[in-house]
């Protein structure tokens, strides 16, 4: 590490701690950031947020032993600008661009690679802290001194402590990624066929590197199936008028750079932009290419939550914005009710496997276990005499039924009791009461559940 970045790292982490001891006991404990991923709607708070002003950079890669050293705040976009010229990126690079490393370990992120290599938080090496007490302490695999909140951070949110650094693996890729877009008629079909890449890496004989999947209707769904490759083909380009999600239905093959490929789904926010309107060819022209993307599309949303215009236009919605892991082989019966029950297409799909043996006791997936993630996002009407939250309850069920889990970045409504059960309740007070023995930071469950 460079002595310019490491001073400037250690001066913002004071920075940091200082804005922690001038937040009131009492006064919930927050960021102060420009963007957030998260679909939480929560109270109002006048207090001010937490200095987080210098934790955004990459601290140091270095190429040989592929690692790198990045602030907390580092947003994967200027992550992977720094690791792609050395040829390498994070072993996950979760699919929106302002997605912070701190926020994919505490919060989950997932993406392609995930079949092969897990979940963001099992490539980190070493992990820097700010904990309730105001300390910052270091923690990482191990049998450590901390390895308990090292194991326990992973979909903590926030109220464990805060990473301000992250040392973690990097992986070779190539400079291009080849894609090919198989179709299914039958869900079930395209779940055995997921089981075997995951067994195998492969399919039909080729190599897979990344792997994911749309839904369209329950009698259209497609793998989309990448290889890194050197090709010196053209490539396609999703950034202007071309939309890359429509281009899963109307070609069998595909390349993109490896950059525009892991930024594929940022531009439409996946499909989502055409809820503003971007996808229509007139206004797209018309729209700046620098403000299509997923950043902006959230702050439309916010917006659109606070003055409620589109209740105003369409009548009552309810917002139906979730990620849930199924295991492989419950999938097709989760798919089968969500059709049946739930008015939203498309779905994205992201098979997952645990990449090592050590278990997560805050979303405890079960190593070697093959799940896939289905992600939903859009709005459903409420039916009269329903009441809002109804449609995510219904969900909420389905998703336990059939064995999986909820990620925390949206709406949940469990009770107490159910919340402890799914999310390592007694290890989760065992970690509170050691790093936040104050309860200066919000409790999970008040934060996931009663949004505070």
């Amino acid at each position: 590490m460079q002595w310019g970045p490491q001073r400037s790292h250690h001066d913002a982490v004071r920075r940091l701690q200082d804005s922690y001891r001038a937040i009131p006991a009492g006064a919930p404990v927050r960021l102060a950031k420009p963007t957030s991923n998260l679909f939480r709607v929560r109270g109002h708070s006048d207090a001010p947020g937490l200095d987080v002003s210098g934790l955004g950079g990459v601290l140091h890669v270095d190429p040989d032993r592929r690692i790198a050293d990045v602030g907390g705040m580092c947003r994967y976009a200027d992550l992977v600008a720094a690791t792609l010229p050395h040829g390498l990126t994070p072993l996950v690079v979760p699919q929106l661009k302002t997605i912070t490393l701190g926020g994919a370990v505490a919060g989950l992120g997932i993406e392609s690679a995930s079949f092969r290599n897990g979940l963001p938080h099992e490539s980190v090496l070493e992990l820097d802290v700010l904990i309730g007490t105001g300390e910052v302490v270091t923690t990482g695999p191990g049998d450590g001194l901390h390895s308990d909140l090292f194991r326990g951070f992973p979909n903590s949110y926030g109220t464990l402590g805060y990473a301000t650094r992250l040392r973690i693996e990097l992986e070779p890729v190539l400079p291009k990624v080849a894609l090919r877009h198989v179709r299914f008629e039958d869900m079930r079909d395209l779940c055995e066929a997921v089981g075997q890449i995951m067994a195998q890496r492969s399919f039909d004989g080729e190599r897979v590197d990344y792997l994911d999947g749309v839904v369209f209707s329950p009698t259209e769904s497609y793998l989309t199936l990448g290889t890194c490759t050197r090709d010196g083909g053209p490539t396609s380009d999703y950034t202007g008028s071309q939309i890359y999600y429509r281009s899963i239905r109307q070609r069998r093959h595909d390349l993109l750079t490896t950059h525009d490929y892991l930024w594929r789904w940022d531009t439409d926010w996946f499909w989502c932009s055409r809820a503003f309107g971007a996808q229509h060819p007139v206004l797209r022209r018309l729209w700046p290419a620098r403000l299509r993307r997923s950043d902006v599309y959230h702050k439309l949303v916010r917006l659109d939550r606070r003055l409620r215009i589109s209740d105003r236009i369409s009548g009552p919605q309810e917002t139906v914005v979730q990620d849930v892991e199924i295991p492989l082989e419950r999938t097709p019966e989760f798919l089968d009710w969500f059709g049946s029950h739930v008015p939203i297409e498309p779905l994205w799909l992201c098979p997952v496997r645990l990449r090592g043996e050590h278990r997560w006791p805050l979303y405890p997936l079960e190593p070697g276990r093959d799940y896939v993630n289905v992600g939903f996002w859009a709005g459903v009407p409420i039916a009269p005499g329903a009441t809002d939250g109804a449609v995510n309850r219904e969900i909420e069920s389905a998703v336990s039924r059939t064995g999986g889990h909820k990620s925390l970045y949206s709406d949940s409504y469990y009770s107490r009791s159910e919340f402890d059960a799914r999310y390592g309740g007694a290890a989760y007070a065992a970690l509170k009461d050691r790093y936040d023995p104050d309860r200066r930071l919000l409790d999970l469950y008040e934060k996931a559940v009663r949004r505070r």
